[in-house]
């Protein structure tokens, strides 16, 4: 029996798409057995400090990276939103799991329902902004700690904002008041999908995971990552993109203030490169915020 040692962070959210995905190799390969490898990530032992003032997407990543480069694990499971749009060094992504719904949603109440000024917590400035376009009363506070954290902290008459995926792996989507539709709030780069990584010269694994590869969630979260790439940025920025199943590309992108976005939508069919086409949606929304300040 050959073992797979699976890098992931130990939160519950973690475990659970690690554990999914070590079954999805075992039925796939019924000749290998997992492991796994916990590891704690600078996002996990600092849990108060806003995300955008850790330096954003990475912060929940590098530590699982480096079991694999170090050979603690042959592989490393992430949120593929928490991965940067840059490659690490000596790491391909080797599998990128089905995508879970990717939208964001309201815990606590709905977006109408809210009072005028309530209080939404969220750790993203993304969901802040694209909120803000909407519901310019509201006001916002930080949003840190696990799932179970963030739902003991539901500001009162107010609301937060989760990632469903995370509630669906979880298996409390009951507690969503509202799923905020992709047009009102553009989803993080990868959202809802799994991304799965080993050492680019580790041919065995990554044969492994061809065998759970998603083709249509990997072309999607291509494409986003591609739109990410060009960006350079984090979640620092205020940045979404999300290419839907039935083809439709959106992406957002507002100014640090929020003062100022972006939204584009646009089609990408089957024939189409989609990483071009991602790339050049990043280009046109930089160029039309620049033109708006």
């Amino acid at each position: 029996m050959t073992v797979l040692r699976i890098a992931t962070r130990s939160s519950a959210q973690a475990r659970a798409q690690s554990e999914h995905v070590g079954a999805l190799i075992s039925r796939a390969q019924p000749h290998i057995s997992v492991e796994y490898v916990y590891v704690d990530t600078r996002g996990d032992v600092n849990a108060t400090t806003p995300l955008h003032q850790m330096g954003g997407q990475g912060v929940f990543v590098k530590e699982v990276q480096h079991a694999v480069l170090d050979g603690r694990a042959d592989i490393a499971v992430h949120s593929a939103k928490d991965l940067p749009s840059q490659k690490a060094e000596g790491l391909t992504i080797g599998a990128i799991g089905e995508r879970r719904t990717p939208n964001d949603a309201l815990v606590g109440a709905t977006l109408s329902s809210l009072a005028h000024g309530a209080t939404v917590a969220t750790g993203s400035v993304r969901r802040r902004a694209q909120l803000m376009r909407v519901r310019p009363d509201l006001h916002f506070v930080d949003l840190r700690g696990n799932i179970q954290t963030r739902l003991s902290k539901i500001p009162e008459g107010g609301a937060i904002v989760m990632a469903v995926a995370a509630m669906e792996i979880l298996g409390i989507t009951d507690r969503i008041s509202e799923v905020l539709p992709v047009d009102v709030a553009v989803p993080m780069v990868g959202q809802g999908s799994v991304a799965v990584e080993c050492r680019e010269t580790d041919a065995d694994t990554l044969a492994v995971l061809a065998s759970i590869d998603h083709a249509a969630s990997r072309r999607a979260v291509e494409a986003e990552r591609a739109f990410l790439a060009v960006l350079g940025a984090g979640c620092s920025v205020p940045v979404g993109a999300h290419l839907s199943t039935d083809g439709v590309f959106r992406a957002f992108m507002a100014t640090d203030s929020a003062d100022d976005c972006v939204q584009l939508e646009g089609f990408i069919g089957d024939s189409d490169d989609h990483i071009v086409v991602g790339a050049a949606m990043a280009v046109e929304c930089s160029r039309q915020l620049a033109s708006e300040e």
